[in-house]
């Protein structure tokens, strides 16, 4: 960890704005409020209204519009240093289980609020949006539901009054072995639901892994085979059927949540399973180290703005 953050741009805001330049405009200069490449001059040495200097600002000549490369990104209107957010990008992105805000708030030396709010623009960087149909022909997806948390608002309650899984918020996710994540955070995990997610995201030639739940029945017909394992019988494992993959996926999650994230609001859930994706498809087992997963992770920054009374919590 000590040689990768001994790189210049961890520690020099010039190099830090040269190697995000180098991420976000690998053809050269963009203007953001355009979008023309051609008469883009460096605005060398101008000054602010405190007097400092205004590192990698430019100028388009085309639309006489001033721009550092900032500009329609998560790092927009951002007070921290640039290679601050690479620091803070580095270690969420280096840590299996994630990096808590008061522990950005001691390492960075921001404030706790400053930490909380990167940590969620940095989420927002980390967001794939990957609409490709997972799985094809012999490959296995591996699909599962799992809860965390409860709901602010409980619609459905069990006969008994107990709030059981109706009072819990879900998460369906669907791992392709030796591939992929797709999370998400449906309102109720009910069989219409789970149908269309499986539907949209899975090829129809896929081997489909599941646990014996009859939220799997139907659409499992759909698919080149359904084969599921009886977890009720204690049977976990039957050659080559498991849902192991996606259990073990929603262990890491858990243990994060629970261990350094500890408190999430319902609204936020989707950023940090956003997060835990990100990490899975970037992991070391696919070839991609800490280094080259940050650099993913800053390459996703542009076109996403997170205001902060947008993501505006009651605590951190």
């Amino acid at each position: 960890m000590a040689s990768v953050l001994s790189q210049a741009y961890f520690q020099d805001e010039a190099a830090a704005f040269a190697e995000l330049e180098a991420i976000v405009w690998p053809n050269g200069p963009v203007c953001p409020h355009c979008g023309c490449m051609g008469r883009i001059s460096a605005l060398n040495g101008v000054k602010d209204k405190n007097g400092k200097v205004r590192l990698g600002l430019k100028k388009c000549y085309d639309c006489r519009k001033q721009f550092t490369v900032r500009k329609n990104t998560v790092f927009e209107d951002s007070k921290v240093p640039l290679h601050i957010w690479f620091q803070a990008a580095f270690l969420l992105c280096s840590s299996k289980k994630g990096v808590s805000a008061n522990q950005l708030h001691r390492t960075l030396g921001v404030s706790l609020q400053t930490g909380w709010f990167m940590g969620h623009r940095l989420r927002e960087a980390m967001r794939e949006g990957d609409l490709a149909a997972m799985g094809g022909p012999g490959q296995i997806v591996e699909a599962d539901e799992t809860y965390y948390g409860d709901k602010e608002t409980v619609v459905t309650r069990t006969k008994r009054g107990k709030s059981g899984h109706s009072s819990k918020r879900p998460v369906i996710s669907l791992v392709q072995r030796g591939g992929r994540v797709r999370s998400f955070t449906p309102e109720s995990a009910d069989g219409r639901t789970v149908r269309a997610i499986v539907r949209e995201n899975i090829d129809r030639e896929t081997r489909l892994m599941t646990d014996e739940s009859r939220l799997y029945t139907v659409v499992g017909k759909e698919f080149a085979s359904q084969e599921t394992v009886i977890h009720s019988e204690d049977e976990y494992v039957r050659g080559d059927i498991h849902t192991n993959t996606v259990e073990g996926f929603f262990g890491i999650f858990k243990r994060g949540m629970r261990g350094v994230y500890q408190h999430c609001k319902e609204k936020h859930l989707h950023r940090y399973l956003a997060e835990f994706d990100f990490r899975y498809n970037n992991r070391v087992k696919l070839g991609v180290n800490d280094s080259a997963r940050t650099m993913r992770a800053l390459g996703g920054i542009v076109g996403k703005r997170l205001m902060y009374r947008d993501s505006l919590a009651d605590h951190v």
